[in-house]
């Protein structure tokens, strides 16, 4: 087992805060009166924005009363609430409900476009943080949203734009892309250190002599805070870990062995079982 590498990126912190309480509406790190006010409180039903961030920019915790699908056409964020985070890469989007708190990581140059949607838009929206395909449909129409003015008529075909977004995001499916971040203290311990340290093959024995706490007491915590197994908890984040690298650009081989693997071929087998397909073609 290689030495153990740590990866500097705050999981699971509010920037500048260790403490789990709700910001401020409105609060953002860009600007003093954010751009997204005119967006994402219109009575409009949908309406779209565009924002570019340097790599390591980090936008203070946030909410709008309107969802909000955030697609990057170039780059790679990573999206934390107090229930965990998502990795968004380019081919996905994020929706986050209205009234939803949250920060956002860039880890890489990103070209961020935004729709807003208002919460009556439509009867079945998703009410829980998740990641999105994103269609290259739904893609192209985002785009589109974003050079239409505000206000627009329902039967203008700027309306009809905005409807078909609407239906777009409606249908396209949900990913596996979160890691959910846990409530008791002692798992928290745990996966900072995972997070930051994915390699390491410190062992629920292990964990639990440096807790003073039975292995299956940890097993039964991490089920009922999480939804998965310690193990499943790992592999997430090791993938996710994986899925940032790679989108940074390093190689295959590089990242598996980076990250515990025992080959680039146990990687692979273990990356395809989770997203349906080998690394190499998840970002094309």
């Amino acid at each position: 087992m290689p030495t153990a590498k740590r990866v500097h990126h705050a999981a699971f912190e509010i920037p500048g805060d260790h403490a789990d309480r709700p910001a401020a509406p409105r609060a953002d790190s860009h600007a003093p009166s954010p751009t997204y006010l005119k967006f994402d409180r219109s009575p409009m039903p949908v309406t779209a924005m565009a924002a570019d961030y340097p790599q390591g920019h980090v936008t203070k915790p946030h909410q709008h009363p309107h969802a909000q699908l955030v697609h990057a056409v170039h780059g790679v964020m990573v999206v934390n609430t107090a229930q965990g985070q998502w990795l968004v890469p380019p081919t996905r989007g994020m929706w986050m409900p209205g009234n939803s708190t949250h920060w956002i990581r860039m880890a890489s140059r990103v070209q961020m476009r935004t729709a807003y949607i208002r919460p009556d838009a439509a009867s079945d929206l998703l009410t829980q943080c998740t990641v999105l395909g994103i269609s290259p449909l739904l893609r192209e129409l985002i785009l589109a949203a974003i050079d239409i003015p505000l206000p627009y008529a329902d039967d203008s075909r700027d309306g009809r734009l905005m409807r078909l977004l609407l239906d777009e995001v409606l249908r396209v499916p949900t990913l596996p892309l979160h890691l959910p971040r846990p409530d008791d203290a002692g798992l928290r311990e745990i996966c900072e250190e995972i997070v930051e340290t994915p390699d390491s093959d410190l062992t629920l024995v292990d964990w639990g002599a440096r807790l003073g706490l039975d292995p299956k007491t940890i097993q039964r915590r991490f089920a009922r805070d999480t939804g998965m197994t310690f193990g499943q908890w790992r592999q997430q984040a090791r993938l996710l870990a994986a899925l940032e690298k790679l989108a940074a650009g390093e190689k295959v081989v590089d990242v598996a062995l980076d990250l515990g693997y025992d080959s680039p071929s146990a990687f692979a087998t273990m990356f395809k079982r989770q997203f349906g397909m080998p690394p190499s073609a998840f970002f094309r």
